[in-house]
């Protein structure tokens, strides 16, 4: 587990090469270089000190070892030439492993300036570390730094989704498991992990034999077609067990080299974009096509063994794309190869994509068992879709793993799976995914539509509204005016949210849509399908929005813009969305798609049903959205410093060795996130711990590091025992003057009077020890606080109170839109 002082090394060695080394890739490399330098080195002294000699720096290549390089006597250009002709000499080095030479090749110094690599060099040197696990983790966090998009269109995929999808291809132990476009090799390295654990016995120890160890680490092979990408494969996979680890570089799309060689399990998040041309690939592929997405999934499945299985992330143009390459590949998956199908939110290669992205799960043996394919829709990962990728507490994924492993469980036994109902998915016979020779893979296509079912004449989108197609150059309007982006929608609720009211639309100088009052703007791209606003002026709009707006006095645009971001419009639309890298819908598309149109004076009486909740919904949410616990403070009240009341225990500093999993009998390790509403997954200590650090259920914490608003503050700490890991106090307190809830009050209320005062940045704060002991809160008597905190429990109540109303209000809304579409089952209940 990653130390604070190593990610603050890492964080600063990055901050030192930024002016001479801008890009993040290369600053990796480069920290990457030095710290398998620095790291070969301490091998060296650590064989010395064992009696042994030095082999990495040896012979001519003494000169060049760490402490000759740094030594206080060595000039600044002297160090320059020095390790600049080291790290390009270093794979003649004859001491050094093939590994390294192989990690060595083509390295060069980019910069020439003196006191940068001094500053660089010296930040290395605080790296001392005597094994490969620790560097392990330092490299773990420096590869989060490659997160922006390469040039052909590769992602850093997020741990999370690798394990999940490992978790359900289920490599084995003496399979042979290969990542065709490997980037940092973190699909293997997550396999290598699943097959250790699931051959460890109950009391933590391997079962694996030497020989199924020795077998293990040359079962897995990777392939990237850039040699920085097999450089840093090559490390991870070093400093994760594997001594000679097989990475080729080699281009899997145009090489033939490697066409003859099969794998049991292969796993990839191949490159989405294709070179401008397209393209060139030999004549050996099934489907013919220039697309590197279409190509990728062909040879994935090309490349099983009779009995293989793969994990595959590909964008959208592989699901539904219509042109002859894509149909050709769905319709080989569908017969011979998919088993199931797994739809993410857009929003998981945040905050470098908001690129769509489906899993398909290939298993030979069992396509060829069963007539049907499971499909599954993921709405929550664990995490938010903005930028940051905050943790939440709804995820989707325990649940599809869980009924896919049912599904799968079946099919390996023969037993039939008919009855099965997934609560995220459905299983869909394959004669329907074929049946109009488009092979389809949107799970959404093969929803009923509400629509269909509707007691209300249906109708086409176009009989009752048009496109406004007016566009308008923002600087000919006058100031100020009204701009809407798909950023100032909401989902689900259809609200404006930031600054729409542009003081100076001449800065603005692409064509814009132009909208009028009872216009309905309907975000198009697929992300944004459910950003719907009606229109309550006039102004102009990002292009990315359909202009909707009503032909005749037959329907009310009030009601139409709740059933175009309702859940059954969506399922609709979501057959109809067209594009790999931004699918969205057209006007055309758009236009046709199907609509209930109940009489007038109905629609009157459901708009005004609607608009009834919505009022409760917009009183409740003010009240949820702005309370904040107050104590009325009167001037009679003494002042104190919360030192004069509190004893401030800092928690322990764990090192990355004290980390246990949940199996090991130890005691959760409670950190900041843990603090948060949502939380994370706890670390476990086994080892011995003082008293002082020990907190139970009940327990005033206070986190002095952290995000506004959620972590940063007091907490009542609700879960069992556990240790106390550092940025948290533990607070003790004289209980003969302060009860603990009014101190938890008092105390958020005090860092929040001084928050403008506090360091850190926009989201994230931290607060010292003594200038916590030092701000004073007001202190009545026992009696007075037990009455404030009565009133403001009560009061919070209320708050909850109005949390259940917002939730039970939205289901109303959402059955009365349900009724328009004739699902009246739908109707939650308590409506």
């Amino acid at each position: 587990m990653l130390d604070v002082d190593t990610r603050r090394r890492i964080d600063t060695a990055r901050d030192i090469l930024v002016g001479k080394v801008p890009d993040p890739k290369s600053q990796v490399e480069q920290i990457t270089i030095a710290l398998i330098y620095k790291f070969m080195d301490d091998l060296d002294a650590e064989s010395e000190e064992l009696g042994g000699r030095r082999e990495f720096f040896a012979g001519e290549f003494a000169r060049y070892g760490w402490a000759r390089l740094t030594g206080p006597g060595v000039g600044g250009h002297e160090m320059l030439n020095l390790y600049g002709e080291a790290i390009t000499r270093m794979p003649e080095n004859p001491g050094i492993p093939p590994l390294f030479r192989a990690i060595f090749n083509n390295a060069y110094l980019p910069y020439r300036d003196p006191e940068t690599l001094r500053a660089f060099l010296k930040v290395i040197d605080e790296f001392t570390y005597d094994h490969s696990e620790r560097l392990g983790d330092a490299f773990e966090y420096l590869l989060s730094v490659l997160g922006s998009q390469g040039d052909a269109g590769q992602f850093r995929t997020p741990r999370h989704i690798i394990d999940f999808i490992v978790s359900i291809v289920e490599p084995k132990k003496d399979e042979v498991v290969l990542d065709p476009a490997c980037g940092t090799a973190g699909f293997l390295i997550s396999a290598y992990k699943h097959i250790l654990a699931a051959n460890t016995s109950s009391d933590g120890q391997s079962t694996l034999t030497p020989d199924d160890q020795g077998r293990l680490v040359n079962n897995f092979k990777g392939y990237d077609i850039s040699p920085d990408m097999v450089r840093l494969s090559l490390v991870n996979m070093y400093l994760h067990g594997f001594r000679g680890p097989q990475i080729h570089e080699y281009d899997t799309l145009t090489s033939e080299e490697r066409w003859n060689e099969y794998a049991d399990v292969i796993l990839a998040n191949p490159p989405f974009m294709s070179p401008k041309g397209g393209i060139r690939p030999h004549n050996r592929f099934s489907v013919k096509s220039k697309r590197s997405e279409v190509l990728f999934v062909d040879y994935i499945a090309e490349h099983l063994t009779p009995s293989g299985r793969a994990g595959i992330i590909v964008p959208e143009g592989v699901i539904f794309q219509s042109q002859k390459a894509y149909r050709q590949l769905r319709k080989m998956l569908v017969e011979d190869y998919l088993v199931a199908v797994i739809s993410l939110p857009a929003g998981v290669f945040n905050p470098y994509s908001g690129v769509k992205t489906s899993i398909l799960i290939l298993d030979r043996v069992l396509a060829k068992r069963t007539d049907s394919i499971a499909f599954f829709k993921v709405e929550n990962d664990g995490f938010d879709l903005g930028a940051q990728r905050r943790p939440v507490d709804r995820n989707d994924l325990p649940r599809v793993q869980a009924e896919l492993g049912e599904y799968l469980g079946r099919l390996r036994v023969g037993e039939s799976s008919d009855d099965l109902q997934p609560t995220l998915g459905q299983i869909v016979l394959k004669e329907a995914v074929a049946e109009d020779g488009d092979y389809n893979l949107s799970g959404d296509r093969y929803q009923e539509s509400g629509a269909r079912d509707s007691s209300w004449p249906i109708v086409a989108v176009k009989d009752l509204f048009q496109r406004s197609d007016k566009t308008v150059l923002p600087g000919t309007l006058n100031s100020p005016a009204t701009y809407v982006g798909l950023e100032n929608i909401t989902r689900d609720t259809g609200q404006l949210c930031g600054d729409v009211v542009i003081k100076e639309p001449a800065r603005v100088k692409s064509l814009k849509s132009v909208f009028c009052t009872e216009d309905i703007l309907y975000g198009r791209l697929r992300p944004n399908l459910n950003k719907v606003w009606l229109a309550d002026r006039d102004g102009f709009c990002s292009t990315d929005i359909l202009v909707i707006r009503s032909v005749g006095k037959e329907v009310l645009p009030e009601l139409y813009a709740y059933l175009f971001r309702s859940p059954e419009f969506n399922s609709v639309v979501l057959q109809r969305v067209t594009g790999a890298q931004l699918p969205r819908i057209s006007w055309a598309q758009f236009a046709n798609l199907p609509i209930a149109l109940p009489p007038l004076e109905v629609q009157r009486e459901i708009v005004e049903e609607i608009e009834g909740y919505q009022k409760v919904i917009d009183g409740a949410r003010t009240v949820v959205e702005n309370y904040r616990p107050y104590i009325v403070v009167d001037p009679e009240w003494p002042m104190v410093e919360i030192g004069e009341v509190c004893n401030l225990i800092n928690g322990r500093a764990f090192k990355p060795q004290d980390w246990g999993r949940s199996d090991s009998n130890g005691l959760p390790i409670v950190r900041i996130q843990n603090l948060n509403r949502h939380g994370s997954a706890f670390n476990y200590f086994t080892g011995e711990v003082k008293d002082r650090y020990i907190i139970n259920q009940g327990q005033l914490l206070f986190s002095w590091s952290g995000s506004r608003g959620t972590s940063f503050g007091a907490h009542i700490w609700s879960g069992g025992k556990a240790v106390l890991n550092q940025h948290i106090f533990k607070v003790e307190f004289d209980q003969s003057r302060v009860a603990k809830m009014y101190l938890f009050y008092a105390l958020n209320r005090a860092v929040a009077e001084v928050e403008q005062n506090l360091h850190g940045g926009v989201g994230l704060v931290h607060i010292t020890k003594g200038n916590l002991e030092k701000i004073r809160i007001p202190l009545p008597s026992l009696d007075t606080q037990q009455t404030i905190i009565a009133e403001l429990q009560g009061e919070q109540a209320l708050v909850e109170a109005n949390r259940e109303l917002i939730q039970r209000f939205e289901g109303k809304i959402q059955a009365a839109v349900s009724r328009v579409w004739g699902s009246e089952a739908s109707a939650v209940s308590g409506s």
